[in-house]
């Protein structure tokens, strides 16, 4: 009981705030003065007149330097514009006063799923629950607004008390109020939310301004951790946010310059062993740092908005590739290009597509899109389901990529016109040594069977991997244990030496070869 009576008291403080501030507070003076007039006369009715709004601004509550907050009539939350003015407020009156203050914002984890899954208005609901709770736990002097559909801004008042142990525990308080289940038409809802936040004294500059940027970008950080993550802004953190924006500046550059280009990783048939396409793979070779990964420049890209610019020199690449394999006399039946799910939004993607296609004289299927599950799965976009669509229609083969990972239906596979699912590879792992993987990979492959769909299996490192995933029937594997992706001056040359050794070698005929 001891614990739920200062949030009592809080959430009548609040309740009897609200009772004096907006319209409500105008039709309640105006009684007051009414009654003053009949009780006693002019003399009491001017006096009443006087005292009356002196009062309803004290009940109103005001900065620490005496500034009014003018707070939301129904929520009691400032708007956005007045919360910024009141954060320049605060933090200069923090500074005069030798005291500490905090900005923290917090985000709620997976908000665009819950609106997937339970519509718009139960998202809307769910943010003005959050928010009602995060009111409560505040104090009269604090300030609070929401920042965006899932994110809410706190600024602290000054005390003497605040430290960097006391933020943390109060972000921890805010998460745990956060997590407590949320009635949504007949069903609990659960969120949980990510915390960023700075001590005014910890801020990078002398400024208000500095001081919610630097709050910002802890949130980033802490968004970057994971859910429920809660990180304090320091100076690493702003050490690095500056190198991934150099790094942004960089990634552009080079995509322009011609250091980002495809590698090529071969997919082989599992009944002939040939080649029957390769994945172009992003890869940047950087001039002083060598060959940088995907996951480190591929955000930076997402981050500048040239994914899509990406894809484009992809399919350049990739086109030209395709070209001069034909041209050497190699059958490459196709190349698989991974699509984004920002690119797939493009309402003038299958446009493009043909016309890359009708300037190469290349045939539709010889290019595969590869698409991972999870944007396929989170796919009601309009645009998005008429650019596979009218991709299939055009005679391009669709790929679904990570299949296992994004929970992805039967009905999905088949609206989609997927012509190939890419088994993820944490279920080639091991598979050879592992029975319950292999009785995952069995399902899986038995699916596609009755869908009529082909089957490639991802990540193959091993010889055994490579063989049973051959007996249980799967159609095509790629991985480390087969080729790494190598630069196009090197295929042709992997691509004889690979045909080389098939002439000796026995086939591997699985399930279905037997079938048939």
């Amino acid at each position: 009981m001891a614990r739920r009576q200062p949030r009592f008291s809080s959430r009548l403080r609040e309740n009897i705030r609200m009772v004096f501030h907006g319209p409500q507070a105008l039709a309640f003076l105006s009684a007051v003065l009414l009654a003053a007039y009949w009780w006693g006369g002019e003399t009491v009715f001017l006096g009443v007149g006087l005292v009356v709004p002196l009062l309803l601004l004290a009940v109103h509550g005001s900065t620490p330097g005496g500034v009014p907050l003018l707070r939301d009539s129904i929520s009691g939350v400032l708007q956005r514009a007045h919360f910024n003015d009141m954060v320049g407020h605060i933090w200069q009156a923090a500074r005069d006063d030798h005291k500490a203050s905090a900005l923290m914002f917090l985000e709620l984890d997976d908000f665009d799923g819950l609106m997937n899954r339970h519509g718009q208005g139960a998202a809307d609901t769910v943010a003005t629950r959050v928010m009602q709770r995060i009111v409560t736990a505040l104090r009269d002097e604090d300030v609070v607004t929401r920042a965006g559909d899932a994110r809410f801004a706190i600024c602290y008042a000054p005390s003497s008390r605040i430290d960097l142990e006391t933020c943390i525990q109060m972000a921890g308080r805010m998460q745990i109020a956060i997590e407590e289940p949320i009635a949504v038409d007949g069903t609990s809802v659960y969120m949980s939310c990510a915390v960023g936040f700075c001590l005014n004294s910890r801020a990078p500059e002398a400024d208000a301004n500095a001081w919610m940027a630097a709050a910002r970008t802890a949130l980033v950080e802490a968004r970057r951790r994971g859910p429920s993550t809660i990180r304090a802004f320091s100076h690493e953190m702003q050490l690095a946010k500056s190198a991934r924006t150099a790094l942004r500046d960089e990634v552009a550059l080079a995509l322009e310059s011609g250091h980002i280009q495809p590698w090529y990783q071969p997919q082989i048939s599992t009944d002939t062993g040939k080649v029957t396409g390769f994945e172009a793979l992003a890869r940047w070779v950087h001039p002083d740092r060598g060959i940088i990964a995907p996951s480190e420049f591929l955000p930076a890209l997402d981050e500048a908005g040239l994914l899509e610019r990406l894809s484009e020199v992809m399919m350049y690449h990739t086109f030209t590739a395709l070209k001069a394999w034909d041209a050497a006399g190699v059958d490459v039946p196709q190349v698989g290009v991974n699509f984004s799910g920002s690119e797939l939004r493009n309402p003038r993607l299958v446009e493009k597509i043909s016309w890359e296609l009708d300037r190469f004289d290349l045939a539709p299927e010889r290019l595969a899109v590869e698409v991972l599950e999870t944007v396929v799965t989170a796919a009601p976009d309009d645009v998005v389901c008429r650019n596979l669509s009218g991709l299939g229609k055009l005679g391009c083969r669709i790929d679904l990529d990570d299949f296992g990972t994004g929970n992805a239906s039967i009905a999905a596979i088949r609206r989609f016109s997927v012509g190939r699912i890419k088994i993820d590879r944490s279920f080639v792992m091991k598979s050879d040594r592992d029975p319950e993987q292999q009785r995952m990979i069995s399902a899986i492959l038995t699916m596609a069977e009755r869908l009529q769909v082909e089957t490639l299996a991802e990540g193959v490192e091993t010889v055994g991997e490579h063989a049973l995933l051959a007996q249980l029937g799967c159609d095509h594997v790629q991985g480390f244990g087969i080729c790494k992706p190598i630069p196009f001056d090197q295929t042709l040359g992997w691509m004889r030496a690979h045909n080389a050794k098939l002439q000796d070698a026995p086939t591997i005929t699985g399930r279905r070869g037997n079938a048939s």
